[in-house]
């Protein structure tokens, strides 16, 4: 079998969930089952009904004929038409009348009259609208079925994802192969190239670029090293990997995604609500109005065939299916299509009025940043040095720091390919810096105050005190040259400002940063405006005032510090999580990091809603307009629905709220 890690989970922890669908397997292939042998029925009582004889003027009489109709309609109606009584029976026990009830009792009083005309009762049958009828109402439902299915298949194609075994690495470098569900927390596996990573985990040896986009839909390879975290499902490239494995089954990244798109999916929203009330109140008016038609129209005509065929008729035309899948369709593939491309919604309804919000907060650090030092530039202060000298130095000192600065430092020194020089007698100088022998060479790198204790001239440096952090570079007590360093904009912040900005949307900061930082940042990006050096607990108290002046506020930040802020917004963005997809007080969550997906979001929700509305707006405007013709209203100027008519209009309705749903795209 394909089972994989997720599907195990599935099986194993899941049982709920996995009988659900297979019961909506069963479901389907029953009413698919029950459609073709109603389609075998229909075809002799379409033939034997003496009202469509007339119509196509041809004439099929034996004796008993109306009897072998009557026992055809009657199986048709019992076997076809089961799925709809036993609803009715369901719907009257939890008192909500719905659809079934509607198609219940229209096939029923359409069986019950066309059965007391076989055994004397004045009238014409019309045991071929009742096989039509249910023959429409299958194919409806099984089409209405079919698409709630395939909504969730995005889902199912995540959980695919996982291989089935990996390369767990056992004693001395011993490579065993294992099922990728018998993996256990700190278990080492080998991940050669080309391969799915099997499980969520840290790379401990080699280094390799990684292909997420079926997880994150970031089309762009990742590279990936010693300590950088790999997600299971993702592909591996053309390097060798050692991972050491940290979440398995319930643990996984793939699982928490499944877990939270189907709680999405599940949970209602307030449209939902609003389809759900319409859906109850036009039971209620179909069974009124249907009722008034035979009355009204047993008065009118006294024709008691012809009534019972209106009220039918508005029976059936009348059925909510458009209107109860306007909205769960939209939501189903909305939820699906944001897993794929890494926005993840935890919040629906906060997601639906996305296009209400006017002004986005960014958090700074790690939002609108990178998070992480890179360098800005380097100056030459030794006419004996370059600037590639000075990296390789710095580089050199720094290679075995943990620091910030040193990662900053040593990402450069790579990105240039500047080979390392060799390192002896390494000491931290606290608060001061760092010393060490670099090729047999004194070497120090300082802070202003240290270099400045040492009387060394810095008149010739103009230091940029608003955004960068000034590394000094001394061999031999003699000063080569001053890195500058700073937390690096996101290259994708720039866009992603202008493109809101373009929407009418105000672009905010909050920051604990200094307000030269904070301007710095603030003027590269042309941010509406910003707040520096305010303390975490102080960012809600921000998000509240902007709210108290009217404004419909996101905010978007890490999800940790600044949880309070993020849950007192109208939407709560959570950005670099990561594979931390917990970030329990967002109502969405960006895996990318990408600042760019902030608009994605924005627009998607956007166009989700309109989507709903759209549908919504269909089922009741049809509704509004074919309960009067279905009632008989223009009966004057020989306009007529028959009930079969009204049962292909309404599964036509239905097809056209689920086609409109398909057409929802990310970037509507």
């Amino acid at each position: 079998s394909k089972g994989d890690l997720m599907s195990n989970n599935h099986e194993n922890h899941n049982h709920d969930e996995h009988d659900h669908n297979a019961h909506h397997r069963a479901m389907i292939e029953d009413f698919k089952k029950r459609f073709f042998v109603s389609i075998f029925l229909t075809i002799p009582i379409l033939l034997l009904s003496p009202m469509i004889q007339q119509w196509f003027n041809f004439s099929i009489t034996f004796p008993f004929d109306q009897y072998v109709l009557f026992l055809l309609s009657t199986t048709i109606f019992i076997y076809g038409g089961w799925p709809f009584l036993t609803g009715f029976i369901s719907e009257l026990k939890q008192k909500q009348p719905g659809m079934m009830t509607l198609i219940a009792l229209a096939i029923s009083v359409a069986f019950i009259y066309s059965s007391m005309t076989v055994f004397g009762f004045p009238g014409d049958d019309f045991f071929w609208e009742l096989a039509t009828l249910i023959l429409i109402m299958l194919l409806g439902h099984y089409i209405e079925m079919k698409s709630v299915l395939g909504a969730s298949r995005a889902l199912d194609e995540l959980a695919k994802l996982m291989p089935d075994e990996a390369h767990l690495i056992e004693g001395k470098d011993q490579v065993k192969e294992v099922k990728v569900s018998s993996l256990k927390k700190d278990d080492r596996i080998l991940i050669k190239a080309g391969e799915k990573i099997p499980a969520d985990g840290v790379i401990v040896k080699g280094e390799s670029s990684i292909n997420e986009a079926m997880i994150t839909g970031e089309a762009t390879p990742v590279e990936k090293s010693v300590d950088d975290t790999v997600i299971g499902g993702s592909i591996n490239g053309d390097g060798s990997l050692q991972v050491l494995v940290k979440g398995t089954e319930d643990e996984a990244y793939l699982s928490k995604v499944i877990t939270m798109v189907k709680s999405a999916q599940s949970a209602k929203s307030k449209s939902q609500d609003l389809a759900n009330k319409a859906a109850a109140i036009l039971t209620y008016i179909a069974l009124s109005v249907g009722v008034v038609t035979l009355l009204v129209w047993s008065f009118i005509s006294g024709d008691i065939t012809f009534s019972i065929a209106r009220m039918a008729t508005v029976m059936v035309i009348a059925c909510p299916h458009a209107l109860g899948l306007a909205t769960p369709l939209v939501v189903a593939r909305s939820t699906a299509i944001s897993a794929q491309n890494g926005l993840l919604i935890r919040n629906k309804t906060a997601f639906e009025k996305a296009g209400d919000i006017d002004t986005i907060v960014f958090d700074k650090t790690g939002t609108l940043t990178e998070g992480r030092f890179g360098v800005d530039f380097i100056k030459v202060m030794d006419k004996t040095s370059n600037e590639n000298d000075i990296l390789k130095i710095a580089a050199t000192l720094e290679k075995d720091s943990e620091h910030p600065i040193a990662k900053g430092i040593l990402k450069e020194a790579k990105t240039k390919d500047i080979a390392l020089g060799k390192l002896s007698k390494f000491k931290t100088i606290k608060g001061k810096g760092i010393q060490g022998n670099v090729d047999q060479q004194w070497t120090e790198i300082l802070s202003k105050k240290a270099v400045s204790e040492k009387d060394i001239d810095l008149k010739d440096f103009q230091e940029d005190a608003h955004h960068t952090t000034n590394i000094f570079v001394v061999q031999n007590d003699k000063l080569l040259g001053i890195i500058g360093l700073s937390d690096q904009i996101r290259q994708s912040a720039f866009d992603a400002v202008k493109n809101l900005q373009a929407r009418g949307i105000k672009c905010l900061m909050l920051t604990g940063d200094n307000q030269g930082t904070a301007k710095y940042v603030s003027d590269k990006l042309g941010l509406d405006g910003y707040t520096a050096e305010v303390l975490p607990q102080d960012k809600q108290k921000n998000i509240e005032a902007l709210q108290k002046k009217g404004h419909i506020v996101a905010m978007t930040g890490d999800g940790i510090n600044d949880a309070p802020a993020l849950a007192q917004a109208n939407m709560g963005i959570a950005i670099g999580s990561g594979t931390d997809v917990a970030a329990e007080t967002a109502d969405i969550i960006l895996v990318n990091s990408n600042p760019l997906d902030v608009e994605t979001i924005i627009s998607f929700g956007a166009a989700t809603h309109k989507k709903m509305i759209q549908n919504l707006f269909w089922a009741t405007a049809y509704n509004a307009v074919a309960i009067p013709l279905a009632a008989g209203v223009l009966y004057g100027i020989g306009f007529l629905i028959s009930p079969a008519v009204g049962a292909i209009f309404m599964s036509l309705s239905t097809v056209i709220v689920a086609i409109n749903a398909k057409l929802l795209k990310l970037n509507n």
